[in-house]
């Protein structure tokens, strides 16, 4: 269990950090299981502190860092932890106020930076953990969005067939100019982990910032927190018309966007924003009519739009990806060399998404540089192992569950969808509900939801009718089994 308890941070030298080495192999684990991007995004700037007892104690410069690691690696980071650090048995993040002590932005942005609008509410949810000197954010102060990486670019966003459609929408939104018809907006993009939605964002926003016009790109997180901040400062109405009084709108992980209030602040400034004529990009692990936690009018809102999906990346573009990453790490390591037959094998063997791909590399580049020896397709098969077996088995969606039964028992997906009672349709029915329980993670109304608006008792009723005959009916029995293997291969 991770400790939340604040713990006074000691001095940051190299000869005070006990198991210095130690926990420079947990960052190295990290860099090579996440991929260079999503290390340097979140655990670039993870300290470890002292370690008091059995508990390693580590910091991070902001509570949005240390909310994003409790909220998404922190079982990971402590397992790290515990294998490396001798002894050691617990974690403790605390925020050691490094932000406080920063100097003050330049007025002039950088080149390619985006153009700030209004600086971060968060410094204001965040003030207790400034030093007594450092006056707080005043109302006049920019609402900032989340740092762009400038590695993540149109220029080296590898195109395939799964990701094309996206990738041209994103370069002709990137492209428009003042006053010019805005064809796709809200633009919606959505695709599982590590499959580029977030690398697209940010190209689609350093575009746009490069040809002058105002950007601003936040996570969901983000949002919130700038909200709640203004909220508590009272300059709710100055946040909103600041956040209103841009050209682009980029917001990613939409599907961790919670509270009535937010959700509704949220849908009022989509509707300002389209209405006068401003772009908007959403992006989210899923479609808007799967994302049940959103208040129906901001599903309605982003589903009327271009709503785009980046599937898995297919073979070609694997490859693609892995030769990329080689050569970026053969301009650190010259003599770093990966065979033809090596890039194959891997981009057969990962198929799961990019950051894997990344991992993968960095295991060959491990190998490569600790030992010395020669990266064979037996080497990399050791290399990569545990990429192989911590694979994910592919995720199923309701629709594709009820277009498969559908064309299993030749009837329509409206059909599944509709009120019919006739023996047709209500056997297959219970059995894409029957899936849709025990292959998906979602709860008995919310499949309701998605048959029609049924209530969950008669989801219930599905289950229940379809386990005890495939108990009793071997047809049947091997009906199901294979829509189920169809459904997860």
């Amino acid at each position: 269990m991770l400790n939340s308890a604040r713990s006074e941070p000691v001095a940051n030298s190299a000869d005070s950090l006990p198991n210095p080495e130690a926990f420079e192999r947990v960052r190295r684990r990290l860099r090579a299981e996440l991929g260079e991007d999503v290390f340097s995004s979140w655990f670039g700037r993870l300290e470890l502190t002292e370690v008091t007892g059995s508990v390693a104690q580590l910091s991070v410069p902001t509570r949005f860092l240390k909310s994003w690691i409790q909220s998404h690696y922190v079982d990971r980071l402590k397992a790290l932890v515990i294998d490396e650090i001798s002894d050691v048995t617990e974690i403790n993040l605390s925020v050691r106020g490094a932000v406080a002590r920063m100097a003050p932005r330049p007025a002039v942005p950088a080149q390619n930076e985006i153009v700030p609008v209004e600086r971060p509410m968060l410094e204001r949810l965040n003030s207790e953990t400034m030093s007594p000197a450092v006056k707080a954010p005043s109302e006049t102060d920019a609402l900032a969005g989340a740092p762009l990486d400038r590695r993540l670019t149109f220029s080296n966003f590898l195109v395939g067939k799964s990701n094309a459609l996206a990738h041209a929408a994103a370069e002709r939104i990137s492209q428009n100019t003042s006053g010019e018809p805005l064809l796709y907006n809200p633009l919606f993009v959505h695709a599982g982990v590590g499959l580029g939605k977030t690398h697209l964002l940010h190209s689609i926003a350093h575009e746009t910032t490069a040809r002058g016009r105002r950007v601003i790109y936040l996570t969901a997180d983000r949002f919130m927190y700038g909200f709640v901040a203004a909220l508590k400062a009272q300059t709710a109405i100055s946040f909103k018309e600041r956040l209103r009084g841009i050209d682009l709108l980029v917001i990613d992980d939409v599907q961790f966007l919670q509270g009535k209030s937010i959700q509704q602040e949220f849908c009022h400034t989509l509707n300002a924003l389209i209405d006068s004529g401003r772009q908007i990009v959403i992006a989210a692990d899923r479609p808007p009519t799967d994302l049940e936690s959103l208040d129906e009018r901001v599903r309605s809102r982003l589903a009327g739009g271009l709503v785009v999906e980046m599937g898995t990346l297919d073979e070609s573009l694997r490859v693609k990806i892995i030769e990329a990453r080689v050569a970026l790490a053969r301009m650190h390591q010259p003599g770093f060399d990966v065979s033809p037959a090596v890039v194959s094998y891997v981009a057969k063997t990962i198929v799961s998404n990019g950051r894997d791909l990344d991992g993968a590399v960095n295991r060959l580049l491990a190998h490569a540089t600790l030992t010395g020896g020669t990266i064979t397709v037996e080497a990399a098969e050791t290399a990569i192992r545990d990429l192989v077996r911590a694979r994910e088995p592919r995720k199923v969606k309701i629709e594709d569950i009820q277009k498969l039964v559908a064309t299993h028992f030749n009837v329509s997906r409206a059909d599944i969808l509709s009120s019919r009672r006739s023996a047709s349709v209500v056997k297959p029915r219970q059995i894409a509900m029957y899936l849709a329980k025990v292959l998906t993670l979602r709860s008995l109304p919310e499949i309701g939801r998605r048959f029609g608006g049924r209530d969950h008792t008669t989801v219930l009723h599905a289950v229940r009718k379809i386990e005890g005959a495939v108990g009793a009916d071997s047809g049947l029995r091997e009906d199901v089994e294979l829509l189920k293997r169809m459904l997860q291969d």
